[in-house]
């Protein structure tokens, strides 16, 4: 919570008191509630505690109009139907909150408890290649990961990477059936595994003797073979040498952890459950059952932890690897990014964690960070012209070379170097803010043109308010750090009022995604911000001004705001276009 949301419940928990409403503390949640309106700050707080207490909104609201005490730091309070607080902030009170923000590191967020975080994020799978339904989970992982980083938690991201099961030992079977030579002689990549995968799924399931060899190759594989053993390294060596480039395209940063890394720790886990006597066998398979979970003929639902034939599955290796972040990693909270359709999954893997002992509730809080599709402009599932689904690396690089056009036909005077760095910059940034900016649960359509623009709530844009920002700076040659020493932000202007208010909310808004794990609110606000900023360098003379030192701390106020806003969603900065 921002130093002024936080004075600002205070003087409400205050004034409630007076007019006989005690313990209201947990009624009170100001900054989502705070919004600005025409220079000031209007509160919904009314509505948000009057059917607990029993009141009727205007009601409240004129009373605590009148017991609310803001002598000093509020210029005005008014309530208007039905039931709004207006209070109009004193100009001096704004520029000294914005001065001390901008002399605190944070940047006026207070860091919460620090924590450790487990964050769960992109999971591709082994021998197949990223694509774009990978996009967002990647995306979106990094970016939460980034901003409780910035808060001050102890964040550990994970690569749930898919490398172990039935395909491998079918993909194994395959190349020393008929691919052993070239296995040996050749250097593969990524794209050749991918087809020999096919190769082998559609031997797999037509020809009943290699569907024999594939499974005693999984048996093999799992038992150390050492000739299985090799290969299956080699498989997820040239697999992660192809996410790597995809990693390092998009500036993320990530450990993996396969399913692989899991394995020793079932056999146990599975006796230590059968123990506790919290699995029941169905149909010979062990299963926990949850209550509470049926399937469509409204039988139990299983949470199988080891098949009938002694094989682990998918559910096996998730309880096994919530266990190892909860009980080994210490988590405070562990975080998972995956698409909607694997919801019910994960509540009937955090139910089956309770009752198997390995998870509490209020001991851990586990988030599910779910995302809808990525849509092509037919608003169908995104794909290439020819049906498949399109590759994140081919998708990537044609924005870069979208870019590109863009970059030569503003810019045709820079350098080709600079104007490929440039190129590479908006390109990647433009698909990861249309990304973030979307709400996540929701399905969006991807557009090169829309996301390329110079106008509107895109990464071009916010990019381009703060080379401004570095603009404005750089023509009036003063070192920010000398001249904050010295100055105090002016804030009189309604558009410096407008940019000063929204400058103070920025510690809200970090709290609240936080909470919710929502980036878009934070796109949302770095675009309010760069419109701000524009108004206030529309309405306001910078250089030569009188006001010229304390509107260049406004200026680097929004400067200091919007770099790191932008390194939170893992965008990075650039000083000219």
């Amino acid at each position: 919570m921002s130093p002024l949301s936080r004075l600002f419940k205070e003087k409400i928990s205050e004034a409630l008191r007076q007019i006989g409403i005690e313990d209201s503390e947990d009624l009170i949640e100001i900054a989502p509630c705070l919004r600005e309106e025409l220079g000031h700050h209007q509160t919904n707080i009314a509505f948000r505690i009057a059917k607990s207490l029993g009141k009727a909104p205007l009601e409240l609201a004129r009373a605590l109009e009148e017991k609310l005490c803001l002598q000093n730091i509020a210029q005005s309070v008014q309530v208007t139907p039905p039931g709004f607080i207006n209070v109009t902030w004193d100009q001096s009170f704004l520029a000294e909150n914005l001065q001390a923000l901008l002399a605190d590191p944070m940047l006026g967020i207070s860091p919460p408890k620090k924590e450790r975080i487990v964050v769960e994020f992109s999971s591709p799978n082994i021998a197949k290649e990223l694509h774009v339904g990978h996009l967002r989970s990647t995306i979106i992982g990094e970016s939460l990961a980034r901003l409780l980083e910035f808060q001050g938690h102890d964040v550990l991201r994970l690569n749930h990477i898919g490398d172990w099961g039935t395909q491998f030992g079918m993909l194994i079977a395959y190349i020393f059936s008929y691919k052993e030579q070239e296995w040996n002689s050749a250097s593969l990549t990524l794209e050749r595994l991918m087809e020999w995968y096919r190769e082998a799924k559609r031997c797999f399931d037509e020809d009943e003797e290699f569907r024999k060899k594939g499974q005693k190759a999984v048996v093999a594989l799992q038992g150390g073979d050492p000739a299985y053993r090799a290969v299956w390294e080699q498989i997820c060596a040239i697999s992660r040498t192809a996410f790597e480039e995809i990693y390092s395209l998009l500036g993320v940063e990530i450990q993996e952890r396969g399913e692989s890394f899991y394995q020793p720790e079932m056999p146990a886990m599975v006796e230590e459950l059968e123990r506790r006597g919290v699995v029941e066998l169905s149909g010979g398979a062990k299963c926990i059952f949850v209550p509470g979970f049926t399937n469509r003929e409204g039988e139990p639902m299983p949470f199988m932890v080891q098949k009938s034939d002694g094989g682990y599955t998918y559910d096996t290796t998730d309880l096994a690897a919530l266990r190892q972040r909860v009980e080994v990693e210490k988590a405070d909270r562990i975080i998972v990014v995956t698409d909607s359709g694997q919801a019910l999954h994960f509540q009937l893997l955090f139910g089956a964690a309770v009752k198997a002992g390995y998870y509490s509730r209020e001991k851990v809080r586990m988030d599910h960070v779910t995302f809808g599709l990525v849509l092509g402009e037919n608003r169908k599932k995104f794909k290439t012209r020819s049906g498949d689904t399109e590759k994140l690396v081919d998708l990537l690089n044609q924005a870069v070379e979208k870019a590109h056009l863009l970059v030569r036909e503003k810019s045709p005077n820079l350098p080709e170097k600079e104007q490929a760095f440039l190129a590479r910059v908006l390109g990647i940034s433009s698909v990861k803010y249309a990304d973030l900016a979307s709400q996540r649960q929701k399905d969006y359509v991807f557009s090169y043109a829309r996301m390329l623009r110079f106008e509107g709530n895109t990464a071009i844009f916010l990019l381009y308010s703060y080379v401004r920002m570095l603009g404005i700076q750089r023509n009036i040659s003063t070192d920010p750090k000398t001249l904050l020493r010295s100055n105090m932000p002016h804030v009189e202007h309604p558009s410096e009022v407008a940019l000063c208010l929204h400058l103070l909310r920025f510690a809200d808004i970090i709290a609240f995604i936080s909470s919710n794990l929502e980036p878009h609110h934070l796109c949302e606000y770095l675009y309010q911000l760069a419109e701000k900023f524009n108004a206030f360098f529309r309405d306001c003379r910078v250089k030569g001004a009188s006001e010229q030192n304390g509107r260049l701390c406004l200026v680097e106020a929004a400067r200091q705001v919007l770099e790191k806003g932008l390194c939170i969603l893992g965008i990075p900065i650039i000083e000219r276009m």
